[in-house]
């Protein structure tokens, strides 16, 4: 249940704060004084879009809190599924709003925008326009008889989703293997010269880098050798470091014998004299080695070539290369055995579809089931709301083709008249009679359910008189068992308030703001004579109020 909503900075509105109860909560005011913009905010809290336009100040944020209280088992189960923590029975959904960014938080914590749809749909429905106009679409049908029956067939159709992914991957193999004959040989012929050029290459797995390690060295061969050339040079006995290095090992040694402090000297230059002998050594021998092979080049060079040429075909290293060669070789088996392959892709693809048209029936046979008791209910709601001959009934054909939905093309039809014959309820022209059906459906779909509050705006479309005060009591009706938050012209509408708000607008130093007012008995009768009288409000107007007032409490 909604308790409170806090709005700061928001288009008109400066900052309001509303406190909601139980029953039936009526927000009225005269046109353009900002009454949806109240709903618009909490559309927002709600994970609504958030256009920099509405900012009242661009120079402030503004800020949406919308704080429910949970009033059920199913409520808690729900929210722990959506990993929200509840405390002191309360969540607190909240968006603050920048020029340049969104903020969405629920109980203080930071959240993506589709996080707050997700847990406000466990509170709270809006319907208005939009959601009446919706209805002259099938497709809309069919999801509403799926939210009354989702208690029987959620887990049901989860399994449908799966099965029907099964069935299409299944028919799309069995439709692409399908092929003539010359076909499949020539495909054959083709994958058999792949595979035959990749074999022939007997590809090794980390021979490229040993090779391109080789040509690399090779390459630069002759940089190689003047390099060591110099060093040679450099570190040889004539002339070299060896030399110089003997030499002066030979004068320490000379040394040493009149002072024994240069014993220690003497031999660690006598170790860097060996080092440079094993290291010319080495030298010597590596360079006696690597004497460049022309012909070694030219293969390690082809090699090198024909591996990078099967890499530009078939992948980009020699596992991909190898892994699209088992590929090509099981596709191979496959058109080599094509005939019990199609045969037993078929059966594969068979049984996916038995499985399929057994949940799209029990499916089917559910959801008729629920048509039926959804259409009775509705068609005696649509009589409370003042269609007094209305037959109502749910229209089931199959569809031509399965979908993840099932096979089930549904549609409302609905006769308003003594006589008529069933007609669609797109066909209905009235935009009154599209708001009641509305209506009767939620009522019937909120008994169903554990939505604490619904919220009505522009119910009261294209309605007056008698069928305003059939709207008037299913509206009071429902609100004794859900909170229930509605927007109307109509004074019928209004009188039945358990609360009523007074919306205005007004102008505070140059700039128009509107406020929200919470009305008692006496301002709730004043605003039912705006309401009923327009411009000029008479004592008679005001009587008529009162008495319209008083009626509905006894209600």
């Amino acid at each position: 249940m909604l308790e409170n909503l806090h709005v700061k900075n928001l288009a008109l509105i400066e900052e309001e704060d509303i406190t909601f109860l139980d029953g039936l909560h009526i927000l009225s005011g005269e046109t353009g004084a900002g009454k949806s913009i109240i709903l618009g905010a909490l559309g927002l809290a709600l994970g609504g879009k958030a256009p920099k336009e509405m900012l009242r100040d661009n120079e402030q944020e503004a800020l949406v809190e919308a704080v429910f209280r949970v009033t059920s088992d199913r409520q808690r189960q729900e929210l722990m599924e959506a990993d929200v923590s509840v405390y002191d029975d309360q969540v607190i959904l909240s968006r603050r709003i920048s020029e340049t960014r969104s903020v969405a938080k629920i109980n203080g914590e930071t959240v993506p925008a589709n996080k707050l749809k997700q847990v406000g749909s466990i509170f709270i429905d809006i319907y208005g326009q939009q959601e009446h106009q919706s209805l002259i679409h099938k497709k809309k049908h069919l999801e509403l008889i799926d939210d009354y029956a989702k208690a029987e067939i959620g887990q049901l159709k989860n399994e449908l989703k799966s099965a029907y992914k099964e069935y299409v991957e299944k028919k799309q193999e069995l439709d692409s293997a399908n092929m003539d004959e010359s076909s499949r040989l020539r495909e054959i012929s083709f994958l058999e010269h792949e595979i035959e050029e990749i074999s022939g290459a007997s590809l090794k797995v980390g021979e490229d880098e040993e090779l391109e390690a080789k040509y690399k060295k090779m390459s630069n061969s002759k940089r190689i050798m003047e390099a060591l050339g110099i060093a040679r040079n450099n570190t040889a006995d004539t002339g070299g470091a060896s030399d110089m290095v003997g030499r002066a090992v030979r004068e320490l040694m000379m040394a040493s014998n009149y002072d024994s402090d240069i014993e220690s000297l003497s031999e660690m230059l006598s170790e860097v004299e060996n080092l440079l002998g094993d290291f010319n050594r080495e030298l010597a021998s590596y360079m006696s080695d690597a004497e460049f092979d022309g012909e070694v080049f030219a293969d390690i060079e082809s090699r090198l070539n024909t591996i990078n040429r099967l890499k530009d075909k078939y992948g980009a290293t020699i596992e991909l290369i190898l892994q699209t060669l088992d590929e090509k070789v099981a596709r191979v088996d496959k058109l080599r055995s094509f005939e019990d392959y199609y045969n037993n892709l078929k059966e594969q693809c068979r049984i996916a579809q038995e499985r399929l048209e057994e949940l799209s029936l029990q499916l089917s046979v559910i959801r008729k089931e629920n048509a039926k008791k959804f259409s009775e209910l509705l068609q005696q709601a649509l009589q409370d709301l003042n269609f007094l001959d209305v037959q109502f009934d749910t229209k089931f054909d199959r569809l031509g083709d399965y979908t993840m939905d099932g096979i089930d093309d549904v549609e409302f039809m609905i006769s308003t008249n003594p006589g008529e014959a069933l007609k669609p309820l797109k066909d209905i022209a009235s935009g009154g009679e599209m708001s009641r059906v509305m209506l009767g459906i939620r009522t019937v779909m909120a008994e169903n359910d554990n939505i604490d509050t619904l919220i009505f705006d522009e119910i009261d479309a294209g309605i007056s008189g008698r069928t305003a005060q059939a709207v008037s009591e299913k509206l009071k009706m429902v609100s004794k068992g859900h909170q229930v938050i509605c927007i109307t012209h109509l004074p019928q509408i209004a009188a039945m308030a358990d609360r009523h708000y007074l919306i205005e607008k007004s102008v505070l130093d140059g700039s128009t703001i509107s406020s929200i007012q919470a009305l008692d008995y006496h301002d709730s009768v004043k605003e039912l004579a705006r309401m009923l009288g327009g411009a000029e409000i008479t004592q008679t107007v005001l009587d008529n109020a009162r008495e319209m007032k008083d009626l509905a409490m006894t209600m």
